[in-house]
């Protein structure tokens, strides 16, 4: 029913069921993990009006361990993607949730991805731990980023040496020097802060 990819290892697709309604997958080397995916396979289909709240719990050897609420899939979004890098310095945070798993199935030395198939309503009143949603300033960054370079690559590919001109032309040249110089300056500037373009 459930799959997990941890960024660079292999798809899991079977997770060990605790109870009825509560799965889990088990993730060794937690502390090597940025972000996950979790998806139906497609195979079952949640019943509907449910979904699956998407829980993530650091392993906590000298405590009773804590289960951060990510998110959910449904079949209406079967798929979610989730950081959980930053989600670690919350771990210790007070977060009350609904996910549980009985002693025996915490193991000190794997992290832990819980799924808890739940009331689509229900799910819809939760909040996820902010810092598991991946950072779409990052991907903006990024984003502006290769389509500056697109853009100088393409202007750059028409560059003409001053003996290369034709005589006569009414074209208007741009020096390939001001469109590089604009292209570093612009990645300083979204470097220093990527919202500068907004003001």
């Amino acid at each position: 029913m459930f799959g997990c990819v941890v960024t660079g290892r292999l798809i899991q697709s079977e997770p060990r069921q605790v109870s009825q309604t509560h799965f889990v997958f088990d993730i060794p080397n937690a502390d090597n993990v940025n972000h996950v995916v979790i998806f139906l396979l497609g195979t079952i289909p949640l019943p509907d009006g449910f979904g699956a709240s998407i829980f993530f719990c650091w392993p906590s050897p000298n405590s009773e361990p804590v289960w951060q609420l990510l998110g959910y899939i449904s079949n209406q979004k079967p798929s979610a993607i989730f950081r959980i890098a930053k989600a670690k310095d919350n771990s210790l945070s007070n977060q009350t949730n609904t996910f549980s798993v009985p002693n025996q199935f915490i193991n000190n030395n794997i992290a832990q991805i819980g799924l808890s198939i739940e009331r689509l309503d229900e799910l819809m009143q939760q909040t996820p731990v902010s810092s598991a949603m991946p950072s779409n300033l990052d991907s903006f960054a990024q984003f502006t980023n290769k389509m500056l370079e697109n853009f100088c690559n393409y202007a750059t590919s028409f560059a003409v040496t001053q003996a290369q001109m034709m005589p006569g032309s009414n074209h208007a040249y741009v020096p390939v020097e001001v469109v590089q110089r604009w292209f570093e300056n612009f990645q300083k500037r979204m470097a220093a802060n990527p919202n500068f373009w907004k003001s």
